[in-house]
């Protein structure tokens, strides 16, 4: 018998499996590409993409700085199905991109091998919860309390 572990929304899969180690993942996304004939739908590239700001008083769109992108979209056969996968990510491993495209893929289809990748999902998931209490906590140490200002009486007499 097995437990179905609920697995997080497809939206937040890239983001729980960026934050493990790569060649975690890179690692499965291995095993699963053997097991299945994938092929690049693209080309996996990386490169910088520009990211743009609008002025809020006249319109105007700036761009205030460039950010690292790469994407790969990958599609596998197993026993006459097909399945698609892709990733895009704000980092430069076009690689890596493509591993987390294979893990879509094979976890979006749930073929063989997907509950692999939903575990480095909830690893990914306990990684992520470690970094947001690690912040919130930073965030608790430096705020100010701005209430108490003022509140005293300077005495200018003196």
């Amino acid at each position: 018998m097995t437990i179905d572990i609920e697995t997080p929304p497809r939206a937040d899969w890239l983001r729980l499996w960026s934050a493990l180690p790569a060649r975690q993942t890179q690692a499965l996304a291995t095993q699963l590409a053997q097991r299945y004939r994938a092929e690049d739908l693209d080309l996996p590239q990386s490169g910088l993409g520009l990211l743009p700001l609008t002025d809020s008083a006249l319109g105007d769109t700036y761009f205030v700085g460039e950010i690292p992108l790469a994407r790969a979209h990958v599609r596998m056969s197993f026993e006459n199905q097909t399945t698609e996968g892709a990733a895009t990510l704000l980092d430069d491993r076009a690689g890596l991109a493509r591993a987390l495209a294979i893990l879509d893929g094979v976890l979006a289809a749930r073929w063989p091998g997907h509950e692999d990748a939903r575990d480095l999902l909830t690893e990914g998931a306990a990684v992520v919860e470690v970094e947001q209490h690690t912040r919130r906590a930073l965030l608790a140490a430096t705020r100010v309390d701005f209430a108490l200002l003022g509140t005293t009486e300077e005495d200018d007499d003196e």
